[in-house]
């Protein structure tokens, strides 16, 4: 039987080392960090090499380089300190103006992009020290059931390693908080000027060139399953992995998108981007937040939940520019 090793001989406080080593890739720095001396964060280092067993840091002229041992241990390391600091931050009152918390945010890069500029805001007046983390949902690749193509989204929730996150799914289990911040809708997106402005029929738009965004690279969205629908197809010129990426192509191209309406609302006047309502009806959808239930207890979390609400208060105050308006029924897809 393996020895278990007793932790009350271990001082925790070289994993805070180790993390700001690894961050710095320099002693020095790591020194500074920590308000310690180079010898004794090399001191440090010397009794993590002797518990675990590795080199964990190489010296360069330049600083210092991780071994392969120590590249394995840096999230397991990252997420107990993590695990460490919010629960002890969760135990003391939380004062925005003087929190010097992080969070994680997960959401698509559409409604992050949509959010963040008023959470900001915000966060600049009432909370000027806590500081905010973003990571990429994304959907399973090709799943047809939203239950299994979020549940990735979900696990990462329940350990941590995301606070919130913001999603165009609610169909939750009850041992999540579901509330809804605005509803979305796909337009047809373009370059300021382009013909479709004029004549936005369905056999124009079939005619024309086509973007889709895709983290995979797929051309098939479910526009195109939409079309079907009607015996209609179209042609996808190009494949993008992120909606902030296609503003930027579709200002200098004339191929055209469908994007989130709150999206082209707020950014795509800065690209030259304009919109019209779509000729086909895409549909509109609700994009919630979601976080534990259980996770709510601690008060920043809750702050935080509170703050992203009042983000989408100004999101739901945004006028919208379409040309024109176009049904609003059905059910949206992952890819447009």
């Amino acid at each position: 039987m393996l020895n278990r090793i007793d932790l009350s001989r271990v001082d925790l406080n070289l994993l805070v080392l180790f993390e700001t080593v690894m961050e710095e890739r320099h002693v020095g720095r790591a020194a500074a960090r920590l308000h310690l001396t180079p010898s004794a964060i090399s001191h440090g280092l010397g009794r993590l090499r002797r518990l675990l067993g590795d080199p964990l840091f190489l010296k360069t002229p330049r600083g210092v380089v991780p071994t392969a041992r120590a590249m394995e241990l840096a999230e397991p390391v990252a997420r107990v300190l993590r695990d460490v600091r919010s629960l002890i931050e969760s135990g003391e009152p939380f004062e925005p103006a003087r929190s010097v918390r992080r969070f994680t945010i997960g959401a698509p890069d559409a409604v992050a992009a949509v959010l963040l500029p008023p959470l900001l805001a915000t966060l600049r007046q009432s909370a000027p020290h806590v500081d905010i983390g973003i990571r990429q949902l994304l959907p399973r690749h090709g799943e047809p059931s939203p239950a299994l193509a979020w549940r990735d989204a979900l696990a990462e929730l329940e350990t941590r390693a995301m606070d919130v996150c913001v999603m165009p799914y609610g169909d939750l289990p009850a041992r999540f908080v579901c509330q809804r911040l605005y509803q979305e809708e796909f337009v047809i997106a373009m370059r300021a000027g382009h013909p479709f402005l004029a004549a936005a029929t369905l056999q124009h738009y079939c005619t024309l060139q086509h973007l889709v965004v895709s983290d995979a690279g797929d051309p098939f969205g479910f526009v195109d399953a939409v079309l079907a629908q009607h015996g209609l197809s179209r042609r996808v010129a190009l494949t993008v992995p992120n909606f902030l990426f296609a503003l930027g192509v579709l200002s200098e191209t004339d191929l055209v998108a469908a994007l989130p309406q709150q999206l082209v609302a707020m950014h795509g006047g800065r690209y030259g981007v304009a919109s019209v309502a779509a000729p086909v009806p895409l549909g509109r959808f609700d994009i919630n937040l979601v976080v534990p239930k259980v996770a709510l207890m601690d008060a920043g979390l809750a702050w935080l939940v509170a703050q992203l609400a009042a983000a989408s208060e100004a999101v739901r105050g945004r006028p919208l520019a379409v040309t024109k308006a176009g049904n609003r029924r059905g059910t949206p897809a992952a890819r447009q």
